[in-house]
């Protein structure tokens, strides 16, 4: 209190302002935390009097509450070294250790828990290979998946992707369970390849000592990984088999999958010369590994290289890296947004067959598939004995339907051929998702990614299977068959159009509202969903669209005040920072292109906006008609 005293003296409301900084910290954490509700009784309610340790102690508490109601803020500039040390204490003094964090999460299959459950047992996970007793084997029971567990030598995530001048290509990895040690084999389960890791190293800034193993609970370095990616899990299996993995379920097991959004802006990338090829898709490679969120496709008409990611300034940050640190020559197009294209009318049943040589191999296979549109709310993935239903991207759905076989690839009936041993079921499964997903790449009118298709494929191995099919003849074959029904459904019906929907959150003070509010529905072509920040607020029985975003009362958080306010009384200036209200919209994403200098405008640069995608919509037709003049350079 001495040092309050002090600061009292020399500057009065400064000392003012911390008072009530401190209160309002005391009085959240009470809300969260009954510990210092006890400290606050035991000095007599006196919110001064309680110590800076045991506001730490209170907020380290409140920070390991699963699920986590508190999250400490700081502020700062790394660029100028400001806040940075008390960031650095926070995280010593707050944040957990790998053993007080909670289980982490993991997928294996459609079945999602917890690690440290399927490590021990608790967490069931149903094996496709035995989802039903065949041929006098029993089912596979709870001892199976233990004892395949206790294998499990290492599971680690690859969380970032580096690439250094010196050391080329660096994957930061954090192991949550095990150990991995040097020259051991990493099979990736996203990617269902075996990588060895030579060296392991643990970095200091940009020093690198290398070590021989990297323990549970620590990040380290993996120099040398050709395919490892942001965001996939590695595990190292005693006894693997380098070409085939690890046994079922294990080759499934992902952690903390991360769901990327669909990319909304693309833009070309056209090398100088045919020399500048190789070195343009080494670099596209290398980013795409760093950043999953990023896209690369090629035109099969144009052969031009497209680059799509998330937003204007994603896709600025990738073609500087491109230019500037990876010394590309390249030219890099307008970015343009990422529409989408949907069928209107069902297709009649197409068959095609693949018959070329493939790698001095001759490979013959048949695919017969049918495409029809598609409504979300339809999405599933009902499977039964005679069909398996996958969830696609952009809304799309694949049923193959295999009345002849039941659900392990077997012969239904002595009638019917079987599978060939070479190929097993859910290998054909793989293959024929590729081949629809390369055909659903382009539209058959506009060239855009079909969105909300349902594709029905009907495998019949008395006519589909030959003796020289291989998995890439039915991925070829599968291609060919759904562009033959999208072109088939776009002859009988025009397609449409689709265009992304943004989520968007806007903050504005209260004078600028109706400027706001007025600009965007009106304008803009958007529809608002809510209008939040004032006392009749109905931001906590409406939360944002899909609860992706964490609703905040800004009442109840201290804000100092606004040194940029002009000459306002302290009323004025807490009426002002209380005032802010919150426009949550959902606007078509072309209207928000360059929104935020228009919003600058609107509220004196007081304004700030956030935004995700929401969905995809259908164009109207004078919309769509406009969009498609826009892009033909005013031609319809």
């Amino acid at each position: 209190m001495s040092r309050l005293d002090e600061l009292t003296r020399i500057d009065s409301k400064l000392a003012e302002e911390l008072k009530k900084a401190r209160i309002a910290l005391i009085e959240l954490l009470s809300e969260h935390d009954d510990s210092m509700v006890e400290r606050f009784l035991e000095h007599d309610e006196d919110h001064l009097a309680i110590s800076e340790v045991e506001i730490r102690e209170s907020l380290r508490r409140c920070v390991l509450q699963s699920p986590q109601q508190v999250i400490p803020v700081f502020a700062g500039a790394s660029f100028r070294n400001v806040g940075v040390q008390p960031l650095l204490d926070a995280v010593v003094d707050l944040l957990p250790a790998p053993n007080e964090r909670p289980d982490p999460e993991i997928s294996v299959g459609d079945t999602k828990g917890g690690l440290n459950d399927l490590l021990t047992g608790r967490l069931v996970v149903a094996d496709e290979t035995s989802a039903a007793p065949a041929r006098g084997k029993k089912a596979m029971g709870s001892r199976k998946p233990t004892a395949l567990m206790r294998n499990l030598e290492a599971c680690a995530l690859a969380f970032k992707v580096v690439t250094d001048s010196r050391r080329g290509v660096l994957v930061y990895v954090r192991v949550y369970s095990g150990a991995i040690s040097r020259n051991a084999a990493l099979y990736n389960t996203n990617l269902q390849v075996t990588e060895r890791a030579p060296r392991l190293l643990k970095m200091y800034a940009n020093d690198a000592v290398e070590i021989p193993s990297i323990s549970a609970g620590q990040i380290g370095v993996i120099p040398g990984l050709k395919y490892a990616r942001t965001g996939d899990t590695l595990v190292a299996y005693a006894g693997i088999n380098p070409k085939n993995g690890p046994p079922a379920p294990i080759n499934s097991l992902q952690l903390r999958p991360i769901t990327v959004p669909p990319p909304v802006f693309f833009t070309s990338v056209e090398p100088n010369s045919l020399a500048e090829e190789k070195h343009i898709a080494e670099t596209l490679g290398l980013l795409l590994r760093e950043d999953p969120s990023l896209n690369v496709s090629v035109d099969p008409e144009s052969g031009q290289t497209h680059l799509s990611g998330m937003g204007e300034l994603h896709l600025e940050i990738a073609r500087d890296r491109l230019i500037n640190d990876f010394k590309a020559k390249a030219e890099i197009g307008k970015i343009e947004i990422g529409y989408r294209e949907a069928i209107l009318t069902p297709s009649p049943s197409c068959t095609e067959v693949f018959d070329r040589e493939v790698a001095g191999k001759q490979a013959r296979a048949s695919c017969t598939a049918t495409v029809s549109p598609l409504e979300e709310s339809f999405l599933d993935s009902r499977c039964s004995d005679k069909s398996k239903t996958m969830i696609l991207s952009d809304g799309n759905r694949l049923t193959v339907h295999h009345p002849t076989l039941d659900s392990l690839g077997n012969a239904m009936s002595p009638e019917t051929p079987s599978l060939p041993q070479t190929l097993q079921l859910p290998a054909i499964l793989a293959a024929l998702q590729n081949g629809a997903l390369a055909a659903l790449a382009r539209g058959p009118q506009h060239t855009y990614p079909l969105h909300s298709t349902q594709i029905n494929i009907t495998l019949d191995p008395a006519t589909d299977i030959f003796p020289t099919t291989t998995t890439a003849a039915l991925s070829s074959a599968a291609r060919l068959a759904v562009q033959a029904a999208l072109k088939a459904a776009s002859t009988d019906g025009d397609t449409v159009l689709m265009e992304p929907v943004m989520h968007v959150t806007i903050s504005t003070d209260e004078n600028s509202l109706g400027s706001v509010v007025h600009d965007i529905s009106s304008a803009r072509g958007g529809q608002v969903v809510s209008l939040g920040g004032d006392d009749d607020s109905d931001s906590h029985s409406s939360p944002p669209l899909g609860n992706r975003a964490l609703v905040v009362d800004p009442k109840r958080i201290y804000a100092p005040p606004d040194p940029f306010a002009g000459s306002a009384g302290e009323a004025d200036v807490a009426a002002d920072v209380n005032g802010q209200r919150q426009v949550t919209a959902r606007v078509p994403l072309k209207e928000m292109v360059g929104y935020l200098k228009h919003l600058r405008a609107l509220t004196g640069g007081r304004g700030t906006f956030v935004m995700s995608v929401d969905r995809f919509e259908r164009m109207g037709a004078q919309r769509m008609r406009a969009v498609l003049g826009e892009m033909r350079g005013g031609y319809v």
